[in-house]
């Protein structure tokens, strides 16, 4: 418990022919906590305890004098954290915010003033520092960064600027702080993005039974229909590349949905049909996998306009959508499901028959059929 503070008052009453002299106590703890906690929230960040914009703001006035020379600042940028947000939720994005500021604290010295600036970038303010030591902190961050053991990569992108002499603002000096950072942050956003996507895809194998095995046996049989039809290679690789990213949007569906043995509720199938629109926000966010983002998003629209998430029907969706949707459901069917046991090859073709022109482009199922024809079990080809 915390110490009582008392206010003590004086006053004089008269009893009788004399005056006694009153003493009063009121207990002023509580209000005095509440003016506390009120400026501490008003010079801090609500999400991680770092100083917000505001104190940095003024503690670069108080510091802009010339014995404080040189002076260095760091602008930091979180990479990847939007895809985090599509991939995993915001509260996972807001932990990754957490973890990003407990990095800077434990690379910065006690004297440096750390700030989330806004959204997903920091300032750093450093008094009497050099270029050379203000170096060495930013390698600090990248080495701590590299360090931390998550299901997904944690990456900066930093720009750093040495204050040498006095009367450059602040904001200039951010500017050239944030060219220098967005030019790394061309140079690394895009590796990192794509590493965030493959941990991702390890995380649903883990989690589901979208895993590795699926999503090759997918490509076999993704390619055989591709070059039945005479797809450039380009175009193949295209659909190699959907047929591993297609179910990506997956991952943020709790993994007692997507291993429930029995029926959905209403709301736990809302939450299925979103993963296309999520799988397209992500892959849309890296440059190795945006040309497939479009190919996610129609993955599951029927023939018939029926599908989801938009109703598309007929060529309106796209070629190699409409074959991922067709091999998908024959793996399926033929490996089982939690919720579905597997069936025989002979079966699942049949049900593909069936489905032609409603669920699959029949064209598309005809040739399907025909490869089986000629193979027998197609993963005899693997």
């Amino acid at each position: 418990m915390g110490k009582k503070v008392f206010n003590v008052t004086k006053s004089q009453k008269k009893i009788g022919p004399d005056f006694k002299t009153l003493i009063s106590f009121r207990d002023i703890s509580e209000p005095k906590k509440q003016e506390e906690k009120i400026k501490y929230l008003s010079l801090h960040d609500n999400l991680t305890g770092l100083f917000n914009r505001y104190f940095l703001e003024e503690e670069y006035k108080r510091l802009d004098t010339e014995r404080q020379l040189p002076t260095c600042i760091i602008l930091a940028d979180v990479n990847g954290l939007k895809m985090i947000n599509d991939s995993r939720g915001h509260s996972e994005g807001d932990r990754a915010l957490r973890m990003v500021a407990r990095i800077l604290e434990k690379s910065c010295r006690e004297e440096d003033i750390i700030a989330r600036w806004g959204g997903d970038e920091y300032l750093i303010l450093l008094p009497k520092t050099s270029e050379e030591e203000g170096q060495k902190i930013c390698m600090r961050i990248k080495e701590n960064c590299s360090q931390v053991k998550e299901e997904y990569p944690i990456s900066l992108s930093l720009g750093l600027v040495v204050k040498a002499y006095q009367g450059e603002t602040l904001s200039s000096l951010f500017k050239l702080a944030g060219d220098r950072m967005y030019d790394q942050k061309a140079l690394e956003s895009g590796v990192v993005k794509s590493d965030i996507l493959k941990s991702l895809l390890k995380i649903l194998s883990k989690n589901s039974s979208e895993t590795e095995g699926h999503a090759r046996r997918m490509q076999v049989l993704g390619n055989a229909i591709g070059k039945k039809i005479g797809l450039s290679r380009s175009e193949l690789g295209k659909l190699s590349l959907l047929a591993m990213v297609h179910d990506v949007g997956k991952t943020t569906i709790p993994e007692e949905i997507l291993l429930k043995p029995g029926g959905l509720t209403p709301i736990e199938w809302n939450k299925i049909k979103q993963h296309p629109i999520t799988g397209f926000k992500i892959a849309s966010s890296t440059e190795e996998f945006v040309h497939v983002a479009n190919l996610i998003l129609y993955h599951h629209e029927w023939y018939d306009g029926s599908g989801y998430p938009y109703g598309k029907k007929g060529k309106e969706i796209p070629l190699l959508s409409r074959i991922i949707a067709l091999v998908d459901a024959y793996e399926v069917m033929t490996s089982g499901r939690p919720y579905r046991d597997p069936v025989s090859s002979e079966e699942a073709i049949e049900e593909l028959k069936r489905n032609a022109g409603t669920q699959f482009d029949p064209e598309l199922v005809e040739v399907f059929v025909g490869i089986y024809e000629e193979k027998g079990e197609l993963y005899k080809f693997l």
